[in-house]
């Protein structure tokens, strides 16, 4: 199942009640408590069908890489072979030296005489690559949590809006959809569709200005008291200057409406596309300063490699990652699961 880590702040305590604790000495009550509130977050009973799909998504990257490992020998063969296949699976330069030169150093250190042993050892290497990518969203810091999403044309960044929006209202989260994508049509009314599945509200405007839409989203979600406000920003390319400056306006019309906003600011990449992926997240973290990432489609042609160059090269948090078009296709990313579904 979908999980986060949702933090409330305390609510402050009125002065005349800390007084009563203190004689009848509730501390040693309160500790209790702190483990049932650190139990929730761990419980993840059901992915197994998650990983399943999530190793069938990566079948085609993970193939060409545990392919190396057919063999009976470890020899320079097998480490040029493995650079190889590392490389076509979008890891890119940095990434895959990286990984190489600690895998070639762990091999020695254990002494390792069998290829199998050496794909496991492979698997730990990812492991620790990707573990900083690991991050969980948190969620009622503050009121509300002010979520800005941005992405590229085609990289299914308002589906994941809306599978997002489900899973948050699903766990009792109280939501409120902005549709700052105010000059596609067809942007606003997916959205809307999804507000609607979801029996959330939704701030729309048709062709009005997408800041003066999130301005009014933010201060409509602060005075009816919502737990979230997501904002769905128009697609566009990095090279689009002009457009990478309205979602830097979006970004400073948002603090005049909170001034602690946004306090998250998301960027869905599509898991085809290989270094481009790691190209987009530099220059939209460049221009926006992103908080965490959702990685799309990583099934069929999906090159999973490239996590490891953004963990390498630009390790902005990977919050989720989809595997398909289904609500639960969408879930939190995890280092270890990742890189035992890609090494399969």
């Amino acid at each position: 199942m979908f999980s986060f880590f949702r933090k409330k702040t305390p609510p402050a305590a009125p002065p005349t009640e800390p007084a009563p604790p203190a004689p009848v000495a509730p501390a040693p009550v309160a500790a209790p408590s702190a483990p049932a509130t650190q139990a929730a977050p761990p419980a993840a009973p059901e992915r197994k069908g998650w990983l399943s799909r999530l190793s069938a998504g990566l079948r085609k990257t993970g193939s060409s890489i545990t392919g190396v490992f057919t063999g009976t020998k470890i020899d320079d063969a097998l480490y040029e072979e493995l650079e190889d296949a590392l490389l076509m699976a979008d890891t890119g330069v940095k990434a895959t030296q990286h990984l190489l030169e600690t895998l070639k150093h762990r091999v020695k250190e254990s002494k390792a005489t069998e290829p199998t042993a050496v794909k496991a050892l492979l698997a730990d290497v990812f492991t620790e690559l990707l573990a900083p990518l690991e991050k969980p969203l948190e969620i009622g810091a503050h009121q509300p949590t002010v979520i800005m999403v941005a992405g590229v044309n085609g990289a299914g960044k308002t589906t994941s809006i809306g599978k997002l929006t489900k899973h948050l209202a699903d766990h009792g989260e109280s939501v409120l959809l902005a549709a700052a994508d105010t000059f596609r049509a067809a942007a606003r009314e997916q959205l809307g569709v999804w507000a609607t599945r979801n029996t959330v509200e939704i701030v729309s405007q048709e062709g009005g200005d997408p800041a003066a839409v999130s301005f009014d989203a933010v201060s409509a979600g602060r005075a009816r008291g919502k737990d979230v406000v997501l904002i769905d920003t128009a697609g566009r390319l990095p090279t689009q200057l002009h457009l990478m400056q309205e979602l830097q306006k979006i970004k400073r019309v948002i603090t005049k409406a909170d001034a602690s906003a946004p306090h998250e600011v998301l960027l869905v990449i599509d898991g085809n596309t290989g270094q481009n992926a790691l190209a987009q997240v530099k220059a939209f973290d460049d221009a926006l300063e992103l908080t965490g990432l959702i990685v799309t489609k990583l099934d069929g042609t999906a090159k999973g490699g490239v996590l490891a160059a953004i963990a390498q090269e630009r390790p902005v948090p990977v919050y989720f990652i989809g595997v398909g078009e289904k609500v639960e296709d969408l879930e939190t990313f995890s280092a270890r699961e990742f890189a035992q579904a890609l090494l399969a």
